[in-house]
C-alpha cells in the first residue's frame, strides 16, 4: 500500500451564508460541551465500493468530487453552526475567565480530496488489524477541540482507492456526540444522493440551541482560561507504561451470539431489581472488559476501571431535550472493581449488573445536579489513566453508519480514526448484518493477540456459550 497523496484542499461554505450586514448568530456552550475542550475531534470513516461510472478509471474525476462538494454546501444550510468557529470572550472584564461560543460566521469546513494509490478495498477490510494507512484517511487528527477558534469545526476527507472511496469526517467533539454526528453525515449523503427534492421547504434538520435546566443559571458559562492551559500542558501520568500508537482490531458479534451473551449475563444477576435488565451492549462490554483484564498479569487486589457514556436525551423532561438536538447529551459513568471480582466465577454478571446500576442512577435530579456542580467547579476531560487498567467506550450501536448511502450503496466497512487513542478504548458500532455489533478495540498488540487466543472470548463470538464461563485461565493470569 502506497502513501496517501493529497490532490486538493477546499473550504466549503453554506450556500445561503449570511445576508450582507447581518451579524453572525452566537451559541453559548453548556457544561456538557465545554468538558470536551481538551480532547481531540470525533472521527468516523465509511468505506464504499467505487461507483460503477468511475470503476474503469483510476481517478474519480471532477463530477463525483464536485457533487460531494456541492451537496456538502447545501447540507450546511441546515447545519450552519458547523461552518462556524469558536469565539472566546473575556467574561465580565476578568481576563482569566472566558466564555466560549459557536459563532455562525460561515467560515466554512475543510474538504480534502486525496488518493491512496495501489490501495484496494480488500487491503482495508481483509487484514486482521486495521492497517496503519487508514489513519491517513482522516483529516485534523491531532487537533484539540479548543483550537477551533482558528481551524474548522468540521473537516472531511474523500480518499480514492483503486476500487473504492473512503469518506472520513472529523468533527469538533464539543459540538456533538454520536447521534447528531450521524444525523449530519446521513443528511449529507441523502442530499448527495437525491438532491434537495426530498427535503420539505423550511425544514429544520437540527436544533443547535443549547440545553439548560430551568433555574437561575448565569449565562454564558465562565471558565478559567488559565486552568485550561495548565491542564493542557501537564505531563501525562504513567510515563513508564507503554505509549501509543496502539493497534486496532475489529471483533464482530452476530445477532444470535449477542442474544446468548445477553441471556448469560442476565442469568448471573441474582437481584430482583436488575434481573433481565442487562442490555445487549452492557453484556458485550462486560464480556470484552473481563477478557481484557483476565489476559493480563494483574494483581487480584488491584482495582480496574471502566468508563462509559449514558445519554441524557430521554432522562430529562423539564425542559425536555429536543429529538433533533445537535449537541452533547452524554454523561460519564464509571465502574471500578477489583481484578479478582471481575474475573471470578460470577464476575461477568457482576460487572454487567454494576453497569446497569450506574445507568439507572442517572435520574433527572442527578443529571441536573451534576450540570450545576460542573458550573461551580469546571473539570475538563483528559486522556489520562493507567494503561491496561482502564478502558472506555465510544460510539454507539444505536445508530448504524452502514445505512449512510451517498448513492453508491451501503458502505462495506466503518472505521474510527486515530484521534483520542492515547488510551485503550472500545468503540461499539452497529455491524453490517442486522442487529450485529462491530467492536473496535484500540489496545496493545499483545492484548489483542491474547484475546484472539482466548478460547472463552472467541467462543462467545463463534459458537454457543458454555454453561459456565470458564475460570481455568484465570489462575495462571491473575495468580488467584
Amino acid at each position: 500500500m502506497a502513501a496517501v497523496r493529497t490532490i486538493s484542499t477546499t473550504t466549503i461554505r453554506a450556500r445561503s451564508g449570511l445576508n450582507h450586514g447581518d451579524s453572525p448568530q452566537q451559541i453559548d456552550l453548556n457544561p456538557w460541551d465545554l468538558q470536551f475542550l481538551l480532547l481531540e475531534y470525533a472521527q468516523k470513516g465509511l468505506l464504499f465500493r467505487k461507483p460503477a461510472s468511475s470503476s474503469s478509471s483510476s481517478i474519480l474525476g471532477e463530477t463525483v468530487i464536485q457533487q460531494l462538494k456541492d451537496s456538502l454546501s447545501s447540507t450546511l444550510d441546515f447545519f450552519l453552526p458547523l461552518a462556524g468557529r469558536f469565539l472566546v470572550v473575556s467574561h465580565g472584564g476578568n481576563l482569566d475567565l472566558s466564555s466560549v461560543f459557536i459563532t455562525c460566521n460561515n467560515a466554512g469546513v475543510s474538504f480534502v480530496y486525496a488518493i491512496a494509490e495501489n490501495t484496494t478495498v480488500a487491503d482495508i477490510v481483509e487484514p486482521t488489524y486495521v492497517p496503519p494507512i487508514v489513519s491517513s484517511f482522516f483529516p485534523s487528527s491531532n487537533v484539540k477541540n479548543f483550537e477551533a477558534v482558528r481551524v474548522p469545526l468540521v473537516a472531511v476527507q474523500v480518499t480514492e482507492l483503486v476500487d473504492g472511496i473512503f469518506i472520513a469526517c472529523s468533527m469538533n467533539h464539543c459540538l456533538a456526540d454520536v447521534k447528531p454526528y450521524w444525523n449530519f453525515l446521513n443528511a449529507w449523503a441523502q442530499i448527495s444522493r437525491n438532491g434537495l427534492n426530498h427535503i420539505a421547504p423550511n425544514s429544520k434538520l437540527a436544533s443547535f440551541e443549547r440545553w439548560f435546566p430551568h433555574g437561575n443559571i448565569h449565562r454564558p458559562i465562565a471558565i478559567s482560561s488559565k486552568k485550561i492551559i495548565e491542564n493542557h500542558l501537564k505531563e501525562p501520568i504513567n510515563l513508564t507504561q507503554p505509549s501509543p500508537p496502539f493497534s486496532r482490531r475489529i471483533f464482530h458479534f452476530k445477532r444470535e451470539k449477542i442474544a446468548e451473551i445477553k441471556a448469560k449475563a442476565n442469568s448471573e444477576v441474582n437481584d430482583s431489581v436488575n434481573s433481565n435488565k442487562i442490555s445487549s451492549l452492557q453484556a458485550i462490554v462486560a464480556l470484552v472488559w473481563r477478557s481484557v483484564i483476565r489476559n493480563q498479569n494483574l494483581d487480584p487486589e488491584e482495582e480496574v476501571t471502566y468508563r462509559f457514556l449514558i445519554s441524557a436525551g430521554s432522562r430529562v423532561s423539564h425542559p425536555p431535550i429536543p429529538e433533533d438536538y445537535f449537541g452533547i447529551t452524554v454523561q460519564l459513568a464509571v465502574v471500578t472493581m477489583k481484578v479478582r471480582d471481575l474475573v471470578g466465577d460470577t464476575g461477568f454478571g457482576k460487572f454487567a449488573s454494576e453497569m446497569n446500576r450506574a445507568v439507572s442512577s442517572f435520574t433527572e435530579e442527578k443529571i441536573k445536579s451534576d450540570f450545576e456542580a460542573w458550573i461551580r467547579n469546571p473539570i475538563m476531560r483528559l486522556q489520562r489513566a493507567t494503561i491496561g487498567k482502564c478502558m472506555g467506550t465510544s460510539s454507539s450501536p444505536r445508530v448504524n453508519f452502514y445505512d449512510i448511502d451517498f448513492g453508491w450503496g451501503r458502505s462495506v466497512a466503518v472505521r474510527g480514526g486515530p484521534a483520542n487513542a492515547k488510551l485503550w478504548k472500545l468503540a461499539a458500532d452497529a455491524g453490517l448484518e442486522e442487529d450485529s455489533f462491530d467492536i473496535e478495540l484500540c489496545a496493545s498488540y499483545e492484548i489483542l493477540e491474547a484475546l484472539a487466543r482466548d478460547i472463552e472470548f472467541m467462543h462467545a463470538m463463534e459458537s454457543s456459550l458454555p454453561a459456565k464461563l470458564s475460570t481455568t485461565r484465570v489462575a495462571a493470569r491473575t495468580r488467584l
